[in-house]
């Protein structure tokens, strides 16, 4: 395997499953990942929300942790990294009123690059256009979003993962065993 160097964005009240649990596996396995938030600095953070599936007819949603960004959004060439990852959460919902986030995520499909998202991250590839005739998978509540994008929306059980060319997507939390083990594929591949 040869380490790669992933760019992660992110935002305030990103899932906190979502951003800590693959930003510190990937990093287990070798690769390097640098958070970025749009406005933030390196050593600045950003508040993460905790969703859980207690029963109700959608997730709650309660305060997590703070989660330290390690480079600064202002400062990075995404032409220097090798994939990107985008989690869910709240983030993606204003993430996606960034022309330069938006910028950034279109240069990982230009250039073929390995695009990790799962839950509302679809929200940020639909925003960016990258979605047209892609299967994607994401929370259920974004598959409007997937398919007036152009993409079709892949309803696979919650800890299941899809990938389609250089794109693995995922609805939730739950699928973090497929959706990182799919991603470390494409990894392997690039």
């Amino acid at each position: 395997m040869t380490n790669k160097r992933i760019l992660m964005i992110t935002g305030d009240f990103t899932e906190d499953y979502e951003t800590m649990v693959p930003f510190q596996a990937l990093q287990a396995v070798g690769h390097s990942v640098d958070a970025v938030c749009p406005d933030k600095q390196a050593g600045e953070s950003v508040a993460t929300s905790i969703h859980d599936f207690e029963g109700q007819q959608t997730y709650s949603e309660k305060r997590g942790h703070n989660f330290t960004l390690n480079a600064s959004f202002a400062e990075i060439n995404p032409a220097q990294y090798d994939a990107l990852v985008i989690p869910g959460g709240r983030a993606p919902e204003y993430l996606r009123l960034n022309p330069a986030v938006l910028d950034m995520v279109r240069h990982f499909f230009v250039e073929n690059k390995p695009v990790a998202a799962i839950c509302h991250g679809a929200q940020l590839l639909a925003a960016a256009g990258v979605l047209e005739g892609k299967r994607c998978s994401a929370y259920p509540a974004c598959m409007p979003e997937v398919k007036m994008s152009g993409g079709e929306y892949a309803e696979i059980a919650i800890d299941g993962a899809v990938t389609d060319g250089n794109l693995v997507t995922a609805p939730a939390w739950p699928a973090h065993p497929a959706w990182l083990a799919q991603f470390m594929d494409l990894l392997d591949q690039s």
